[in-house]
C-alpha cells in the first residue's frame, strides 16, 4: 500500500478534522503535515501545530492571529491570517488534502486545492452545492480526484459501480431523525438551540448538528449525491433508520439492493478516502450485529421535516436554485442560533428564500467561473434570506 506522504486538512479543529487527525495518530504511518487550518480555534490549532509540525498553520479570523504567533513562536511553523491565507494553505504541495471547512467558506479553499491535482476528501458538502458539478471537473481535469468523506456518500462511493450507473434504479441515503423524530410539529416550534444541538448518535459541530435536526443535511447529501453520482433527483431518496449502521443503499434495476454498513465512527469514511483505492488497516471500531439485535427504518415525514421536499425542488429546478438554498439555510440556522427566529422558521426561511428567488428568474451570471458563479449565487441567497429573517418576529426561546 502506498498511502499519501504529504496531507493538509483544511477545518483541523472542527469535529472531521480532528477526526483526521485522531486517525492520523492511531495509524501510525510517516506524514509529512503540510498545512492546518481552522477558523477563530486558536489554541486547538496551535495545539495541533506543535504535534504536527506544519510547514503552516492559518487561522481564518485575522485577530486571532497575534495569539497564534505567539503560541507557535519557536516552533519553524509558519502562521499566517485571513481568508486569502487559507486559500494560499490549500494550494501547498499536498497529495492529498481534507476539505473540512463548515459552510460556503470552504468552497475557495477547496477549488484552490482541487486546481493543484491532489485527492480532495470531501466533507464540505456544500462545496459541490454550491459549485454543481464544476468542482468535479476541476479536479479531474488537475488530474486528481474528489473522494466523499460524509458517512452517507462513502457509502454508496463503495458499492456503486459507475460501469452500472443506468441500472440503478435508486440511491438511498439513511438518516438517524435526529433529536426530533419523534416531537410534534408544536413541539418542534418550541425547540431551544440546546436542544436541537443534542444529536442522539453523531458529535457533530453546531451548524451541522442544526442541520440534522430539521433534516436539511439529508436534503443537502441528496443535491451532494445526485452530484456526485450522476443521479436525476427522482432516483434519489432517504429513509429514517435511527441505529446508523446502514449508512447507504443503492438499487439496481434486477431488484439487488447493495448496502454499506459500519459502527458510527467519521474515522471510517475518513480512512478508506486516506487509502484509496486500497483499505487502510487500523484499529476501527468492529459491528457487532447480534449486539445490536434489530436495525429499523421510517419513511420521512415531509410534513415535520420540509427541508427534505424543498432541496428535493431545488435539485429538479437546478442552476442556482441548490446553491441560493444552502445560502438561505446558512443564514436561517444563524439566526436561530441566535434565538432570532424559531426551529420551524429554519425550512419555512429556506422555501420563501427559493420562491424570491424564482421571482427574480434566479438570476446569477458569473461568466461561467465556477467560484464567481457561486460567489454571486451565496450573495443573492444570503440577501433573500436576510430580508426573511429580518420581518420574522423574535423567536422567544
Amino acid at each position: 500500500m502506498t498511502l499519501p506522504r504529504r496531507v493538509s486538512v483544511l477545518g483541523s479543529t472542527g469535529s472531521v478534522g480532528t477526526s483526521t487527525l485522531d486517525l492520523f495518530e492511531q495509524v501510525g504511518s510517516p506524514l509529512e503535515i503540510v498545512a492546518l487550518t481552522a477558523g477563530r480555534n486558536v489554541a486547538k490549532l496551535a495545539e495541533q501545530a506543535l504535534r504536527w509540525r506544519p510547514q503552516i498553520a492559518v487561522i481564518q479570523d485575522e485577530t486571532c492571529h497575534a495569539e497564534l504567533k505567539e503560541r507557535l513562536a519557536g516552533s519553524g511553523v509558519i502562521t499566517a491570517a485571513g481568508p486569502n491565507a487559507v486559500i494560499e494553505a490549500a494550494r501547498a504541495d499536498a497529495q492529498w488534502v481534507m476539505s473540512a471547512i463548515v459552510g460556503f467558506a470552504g468552497l475557495a479553499p477547496t477549488l484552490a486545492a482541487a486546481r493543484t491535482g491532489a485527492v480532495i476528501a470531501l466533507a464540505n458538502k456544500e462545496s459541490l452545492i454550491c459549485a454543481g458539478p464544476a468542482m468535479l471537473r476541476v479536479a479531474k481535469l488537475a488530474g486528481g480526484a474528489v473522494i466523499p468523506v460524509d458517512s452517507e456518500h462513502s457509502a454508496i462511493f463503495q458499492v456503486f459501480d459507475p460501469r452500472l450507473a443506468e441500472h440503478v434504479t435508486r440511491m438511498i441515503l439513511t438518516a438517524s431523525g435526529g433529536p426530533f423524530r419523534h416531537w410534534s410539529l408544536a413541539q418542534m416550534a418550541k425547540a431551544t438551540p440546546a436542544q436541537a444541538l443534542a444529536h442522539p448518535t453523531w458529535d457533530m459541530g453546531m451548524k451541522i448538528s442544526i442541520d440534522s435536526a430539521t433534516m436539511m443535511n439529508k436534503g443537502l447529501e441528496m443535491v451532494e449525491a445526485a452530484y456526485l453520482f450522476g443521479m436525476p433527483a427522482d432516483r434519489v431518496e432517504a429513509v429514517i433508520h435511527p441505529q446508523s449502521i446502514i449508512h447507504s443503499m443503492v438499487e439496481y434495476a434486477d431488484g439487488s439492493t447493495l448496502a454499506q454498513l459500519g459502527v458510527p465512527d467519521m474515522r471510517t469514511p475518513i480512512a478508506l478516502a486516506f487509502a484509496w483505492p486500497d483499505r487502510l488497516a487500523w484499529p476501527a471500531p468492529r459491528l457487532e450485529l447480534a449486539k445490536i439485535g434489530a436495525l429499523t427504518f421510517e419513511e420521512p415525514d415531509f410534513e415535520r421535516f420540509p427541508a427534505l421536499k424543498i432541496a428535493k425542488s431545488a435539485l429538479a429546478a437546478g442552476g442556482s436554485a441548490p446553491g441560493i438554498m444552502n445560502a438561505a439555510n446558512e443564514v436561517a440556522v444563524a439566526a436561530f442560533l441566535d434565538r432570532q427566529i424559531g426551529f420551524l422558521d429554519i425550512a419555512a426561511t429556506v422555501a420563501e428564500t427559493l420562491e424570491r428567488a424564482e421571482a427574480k428568474g434566479f438570476n446569477v451570471d458569473g461568466g461561467g467561473e465556477p467560484l464567481e458563479n457561486a460567489r454571486q449565487t451565496d450573495e443573492l441567497g444570503r440577501r433573500l434570506a436576510s430580508q426573511v429573517v429580518a420581518r420574522l418576529e423574535p423567536a422567544i426561546l
